[in-house]
């Protein structure tokens, strides 16, 4: 069962610094129906402006995983994490008993675009923690790159739940495949392209919950980035 999320539908704001589509209810964005999917909480898209960016802020009890698309990141936080990322880079913070972090538009001319993630944890009141790691685009050419994994397995980021989170580059009429084992569920998230899974067409901030299938087949029907989330 397929059940799609199109990418007109998502919440929208547009606060000048920041353009930002929400595919589950987020701050002012209140959705009953999307409240999030299994462990899968957040899945924000964001243009942020030249040189601007989220303050200092603070979060609890969440993984939060940062996915850049264009641009650069300026990352800050109360770890002593310092770092800039670019497209194919990916951070994972274990939000926990508490961090505070800060996130900017590392460029003055250029937009910054990215996705941030957000999978609540399998328990409260874990230690913070950090990790960024890159992939590089001939790492998920035609094929699905194991991104996020709960043991940090293939060279993978960890994470602290039971979810596996995957990144494909697909030219057109490229073919990949994931399985999935009896009971677990999926989140199919388009970056931008065109692909088809299981049949169903998804284009560009399109994104797809998914249960009761054996396996996923996705076909690129343009130049496609996407993210598969193999979620309990």
């Amino acid at each position: 069962m397929i059940i799609k999320r199109p990418a007109h539908e998502r919440g929208h704001a547009d606060h000048g610094w920041l353009v930002t589509h929400h595919t589950f209810s987020f701050a002012h964005y209140h959705d009953p129906a999307h409240m999030g999917f299994r462990s899968l909480r957040v899945i924000n898209d964001d243009i942020v402006r030249p040189g601007q960016g989220f303050g200092t802020h603070g979060h609890r009890d969440m993984e939060i995983i940062t996915y850049v698309i264009e641009g650069a990141l300026e990352h800050k936080d109360s770890l002593g994490t310092g770092s800039v990322l670019r497209p194919g880079d990916v951070q994972r913070m274990s939000a926990g008993s508490g961090v505070t972090h800060s996130e900017f538009n590392h460029s003055r001319t250029g937009d910054l675009r990215l996705l941030q993630i957000w999978v609540l944890p399998a328990s409260a009141g874990l230690e913070p923690g950090y990790e960024e790691k890159h992939f590089p685009a001939a790492d998920r050419q035609g094929r699905l790159r194991l991104i996020v994994a709960p043991d940090g397995a293939g060279d993978a980021l960890s994470i602290h739940q039971d979810v596996r989170l995957y990144a494909g580059l697909l030219d057109r009429n490229d073919e990949a495949r994931l399985a999935l084992e009896p009971g677990r569920h999926a989140w199919v998230q388009v970056v931008r392209g065109r692909v088809a899974v299981n049949g169903e067409e998804l284009v560009t901030g399109d994104g797809a919950a998914i249960s009761d299938e054996q396996a996923l087949e996705f076909t690129g029907l343009d130049e496609v980035e996407f993210l598969v989330f193999d979620l309990a």
